[in-house]
């Protein structure tokens, strides 16, 4: 169906700036669902762009399925099983013309679904096939009924699946988007880039590409749009980058005409603290730790970045850099991600200080009720360092005399957040030196577009000593070898993390994925305590179950990715990462981290399900032949797959849509040029684009 070019204003204001409210069907309920992803106007739905696309035009065989296939199926109900070993299941055999048996499992069902699924009914099933026991089947796949002698409908063009939220379902928001569709405008509306830069980079049609990408052809070549490397997309990311180059070049100059306080100090405390630690700090550390120095020695805020991969020593360039500020008469406050990791830099910093004669505070939400309102009465009164979590950020937390902010794994909070702290310790304009770590390594280039409003350090030296992780990959057709040697592993009193890698937009499904390996873990076994992680869970059983793994009292772990950053378990010598192929490089590096962090020869086995494509074999072979940080960086870059070298959320609360700072690394000059440009001699044009992509979240960029 054509979308027509519509007027473009509704009672006065432009269309795109319309609330959703004023689209038809969408009612007070609706409109509150839509906020809560950010969907607030009419052209917050336009930039919905899809996470991945369905082919549903077409019946896909169960002879010609393979593992990993994401394909629609048509069958007859064969047999129908009903058990309870572990949690209720419902398994259901089908089968089609070409006599093949696919296996429907649902973990989550009521009786009248059961019912309906009766020998003999016909099916039309979309789901993605996998391996087990007995052959392929799929878990929680969709379905609906048809009659025998009918030719279902199939779709005409292929089914976009947006990012959405609990109770916002794909076709009710498909259904909002082409609404809002309906009432695109033309370029010459729509377009912020002035037409002579769009011209000299060769941008196609803004409004083209929107309509392409929320409504591909059946013939569309699935496999570009699944890389996100057609031409529409290419299109749309370039902007989104623009956007990102464009607030955070406006944040970085707005924060320095702001002033900070000098931090030096006469050295003493720096210097006591490295004659007490048991080893010399590395070349690296010492020239980091340098750059840091010069910069909170100036009037002018420092924004850096200091960049090194796991075990790099990042956290004694923190601890000096912390000292330099209370030898100031400053305080100091780094904030973590996640309790686990917050409670990792308050034993570091702890051990290191107390001997100095230096309290360290601890603010976290687990702090609780007198406990709590006494650590923030000590905050209030000058604590020279407080380490927490996003607690520090929350109302009723005062500094007296905030110098330094240190912020661990950046791209966890993004810049708003971070900003949010800084302004704790503004008075007038002046604000407190901000220093970011971060354990994933960036090649020079993405750093120069991913965190322009930063200087980047780079730790590029791992401390003696430590021994390198064994990685091998092996297919999942082995899986009964790899639960062999987890068992054996698990008997010699070793722990185990076995991560499952479901990429979804569904957070369901993930804890699905986790909860399936951990039933198969548990059964087969049977003599040793397998614990289960994962993003569904409260916070407090999270952290129950985590510190039940450090206590040693589970032998292995299941998780989802929620354990890549700031699990410190030095008995953790084997790591099985499950669907390996479908994470990039950074992060399977990231996940590889958690072991080998003690004495024992640790090892990472990296599960894929074949047949494995091109991409992912260059992957996994670099995984294999290197624990260099720096150099998968790199060929994370130089593969240009959609692996995440950078994470998300990079600008505010920004999580990309379609851009990929890996893959899109060749759109990067041609963004700097453009934006350069849009910043000196078309800031309405940048003010409107940063308000189109990013919207609510754009406070930072006047920071």
């Amino acid at each position: 169906m054509a979308v027509r070019s519509r007027p473009v204003s509704l009672e006065g204001v432009p269309v795109g700036l319309t609330p959703v409210s004023a689209l038809p069907g969408v009612g007070p309920a609706l409109a509150e669902s839509l906020a809560r992803i950010g969907l607030e106007r009419v052209q917050d739905l336009w930039f919905h762009l899809p996470l991945r696309y369905e082919d549903r035009t077409q019946i896909t065989p169960i002879d010609v399925l393979r593992p990993g296939d994401r394909a629609q199926v048509r069958g007859v109900v064969e047999a129908v099983e009903r058990g309870f070993r572990y949690r209720p299941q419902l398994k259901v055999a089908i089968s089609d013309e070409s006599h093949q048996t696919l296996t429907l499992r649902f973990f989550h069902f009521h009786r009248a679904q059961a019912d309906q699924l009766k020998p003999g009914v016909s099916l039309l099933v979309y789901g993605e096939a996998r391996y087990a026991s007995n052959g392929l089947e799929m878990i929680h796949p969709q379905y609906t009924r048809i009659a025998d002698d009918d030719e279902p409908a199939l779709e005409d063009r292929l089914t976009p699946v947006y990012p959405t939220t609990e109770g916002l379902g794909q076709k009710r928001i498909a259904g909002v988007v082409g609404k809002a569709l309906a009432l695109l405008p033309g370029d010459d509306v729509l377009e912020l880039i002035p037409a002579s830069l769009a011209a000299r980079h060769g941008l196609s049609s803004l409004r083209e590409a929107l309509l392409y990408v929320h409504r591909p052809p059946a013939d569309a070549h699935l496999g570009e749009l699944t890389l996100g490397r057609h031409a529409s997309q290419q299109r749309l990311a370039f902007e989104e980058l623009l956007t990102q180059h464009l607030s955070l070049k406006r944040l970085r100059a707005a924060v320095k005409r702001r002033h900070s306080p000098p931090l030096g100090g006469d050295g003493q405390l720096r210097q006591r603290f490295l004659d007490q630690l048991p080893f010399a700090l590395t070349g690296a550390q010492r020239r980091v730790s340098g750059d840091v120095a010069a910069d909170i020695g100036r009037a002018h805020p420092m924004l850096r970045l200091v960049q090194g991969d796991v075990g790099s020593g990042k956290t004694a360039v923190a601890a000096l850099a912390a000292l330099a500020a209370v030898e100031a008469g400053y305080q100091v406050a780094l904030m973590a991600p996640t309790e686990l990791l917050a409670e990792q830099h308050l034993r570091n910093f702890r051990h290191w200080l107390a001997p100095l004669g230096i309290e360290v505070e601890w603010l976290a939400g687990k702090v609780t009720g007198k406990a709590r309102q006494q650590a923030l009465n000590r905050v209030a009164a000058g604590a020279p360092v407080v380490v927490g979590t996003h607690a520090l950020m929350q109302e009723g937390v005062a500094f007296n005399k905030l110098g330094l902010v240190i912020v661990d794994e950046q791209h966890r909070f993004g810049v708003q957040q971070r900003l949010e702290l800084r302004d704790k310790g503004k008075e007038g304009d002046r604000v407190p030196h901000q220093l970011v770590l971060t354990a994933t390594p960036i090649p020079r280039t993405l750093a120069m577009s991913a965190y322009a409003d930063l200087d980047v350090s780079s730790i590029d030296e791992l401390p003696p000593g430590r021994t390198p992780v064994q990685t091998i990959a092996i297919s999942n057709a082995r899986r009964g070898e790899v639960i062999e040697r987890i068992h054996a592993a698990c008997l010699e009193g070793r722990q185990v993390y076995w991560v499952c890698t479901l990429i979804e937009e569904s957070e369901q499904l993930r804890a699905q994925a986790a909860e399936v390996a951990h039933a198969e873990l548990s059964a087969a076994l049977s003599d040793c305590a397998v614990g289960l992680v994962h993003g569904r869970m409260k916070p407090k059983e999270k952290q129950q179950v985590m510190d039940a793994f450090k206590a040693g009292e589970l032998s292995v772990l299941v998780a989802t990715t929620v354990i890549e950053v700031g699990v410190d378990v030095p008995n953790a010598s084997l790591m099985v990462i499950e669907n390996c192929e479908r994470l990039g490089l950074a992060q399977l590096h990231q996940l590889r981290g958690r072991v080998g962090r003690g004495s024992v020869a640790s090892s990472c086995v990296l599960l894929y399900q074949p047949p494995l494509g091109q991409l992912a074999r260059e992957r996994l072979q670099v995984m294999r032949d290197t624990n260099d940080g720096f150099r998968i960086a790199e060929k994370d870059l130089e593969l240009r797959g959609p692996g995440e070298v950078l994470g998300t959320r990079q600008t505010g609360q920004l999580a990309f849509r379609i851009a990929d700072l890996s893959r899109d690394a060749h759109l990067l000059p041609a963004v700097q040029h453009v934006g350069e440009v849009m910043l000196s001699e078309h800031p309405r044009q940048a003010e409107a684009l940063i308000e189109r992509w990013i919207g609510g979240a754009a406070r930072f960029a006047h920071a």
